[in-house]
C-alpha cells in the first residue's frame, strides 16, 4: 500500500546469486527513510507497472548485464536504458521498456534506474559475488544521493539523513 509520493523497488532474485544486487539495495534502505516506501520488484518485467503507479518519483535498482565496463560497475539512467541494453533471461522485457510504458500510461512521474553490473547470473545460489557486494554498497550510496536531491522537491518535507 503506498504511503509515500517517492518509492524504490529493487529488483531481482536472491536465490540466483548476482541477480538479487537490487534486492539487496532495497533492504539497505527499507525504513531508514520515512517519506520513502522500499518495495520489493521481484524479477521486474511487466509487473513493475502497478507498482509504480501513483508516485511522483521511482527509483529502480537491479541487477544488469552489458551496461558497465567491469563487475560491480554502478550505472545510473535518468533516462530509461535503453532497449539495447541486455534483458536478463527472468525479465519478460527490460526496465527501458517498463518505464516507458509506465510513462505513456501516466502511472508515474520521473524514473531513475540503477544498474549494477553483475556479469554471470549463477542459478540457485545465493552467493554474490564480491565485486558486486561493493557494487551494491555503491549503488546505495548513489540511491541516498538521488533521494536527498529529490526529497526537496517532492512531498514537501526534507529527507533526512
Amino acid at each position: 500500500m503506498q504511503k509515500n509520493c517517492i518509492c524504490v523497488i529493487g529488483c531481482g532474485n536472491p536465490l540466483m546469486g548476482n541477480d538479487g544486487a537490487g534486492i539487496a539495495v532495497m533492504h539497505l534502505l527499507d525504513g531508514r527513510y520515512p517519506g520513502v516506501d522500499t518495495v520489493d520488484g521481484g524479477t521486474g518485467g511487466f509487473g513493475l507497472i502497478p507498482l509504480m503507479e501513483g508516485y511522483e518519483k521511482v527509483l529502480i535498482v537491479d541487477a544488469m548485464t552489458g551496461v558497465g565496463d567491469r563487475i560491480g560497475e554502478v550505472v545510473v539512467f535518468e533516462a530509461p536504458p535503453s532497449t539495447k541494453v541486455p534483458v536478463c533471461a527472468l525479465h519478460d522485457i527490460g526496465v527501458g521498456e517498463v518505464v516507458t510504458i509506465a510513462r505513456e500510461l501516466g502511472y508515474v512521474g520521473e524514473v531513475v534506474t540503477v544498474g549494477i553490473e553483475v556479469g554471470e547470473i549463477q542459478a540457485f545460489s545465493r552467493e554474490m559475488d564480491p565485486a558486486v557486494e561493493e557494487g551494491v554498497r555503491v549503488a546505495g550510496r548513489e540511491v541516498v544521493r538521488i533521494l536527498r536531491r529529490w526529497s526537496d522537491k517532492a512531498c514537501g518535507a526534507p529527507m533526512d539523513a
